[in-house]
């Protein structure tokens, strides 16, 4: 789809911010807020006062679009032409969690095969838990009032 080839009747079916994108890609290079608009404007024929009134909406919906980037210049470009160091440290992180992942995995294999067998004495528990039942019949539980009378 070509600027030159289609009819203002076509354009004018068009978002302001699809005529923006073909803009950009057919010239190739970044453009400010202003000259953006006013290429689409004359585009358009649309009378230089639309120019004041709509800008600001125009910056927003470009700000809005994600198939757009704002650079560090002030002009605007496709977001397709950018690459993020970001993203291509995000998925070496994500190769490195997937690594940890999987030696997690392992270990947990590892300690439920390690559950799975028998290698402690059931009758110790009991023991214990007679021990410790024996231990804690005298005792005797205290409220915060009894504990300050007796002080």
């Amino acid at each position: 789809m070509s600027l030159k080839t289609m009819k203002k009747e076509e354009l004018e079916l068009m978002s302001n911010k699809d005529i923006a994108e073909i803009i950009l890609t057919e010239s190739k290079r970044k453009m400010n807020t202003a000259d953006l608009f006013k290429k689409i404007m004359k585009l358009l024929e649309l009378p230089e006062s639309v120019f004041e009134k709509k800008i600001a909406d125009f910056y927003t919906a470009l700000s809005t679009d994600k198939r757009f980037i704002l650079l560090d210049n002030g002009k605007w470009d496709l977001r397709s032409n950018h690459t993020s160091d970001k993203v291509i440290k995000i998925s070496d992180d994500e190769d490195e969690e997937e690594e940890e992942e999987e030696d997690l995995d392992e270990k947990q294999d590892e300690d439920e095969d390690s559950l799975d067998e028998d290698n402690y004495d059931d009758t110790e528990d009991e023991d214990f838990d007679d021990d410790t039942n024996e231990e804690l019949k005298d005792l005797v539980v205290i409220d915060e009032d009894e504990l300050e009378l007796e002080q």
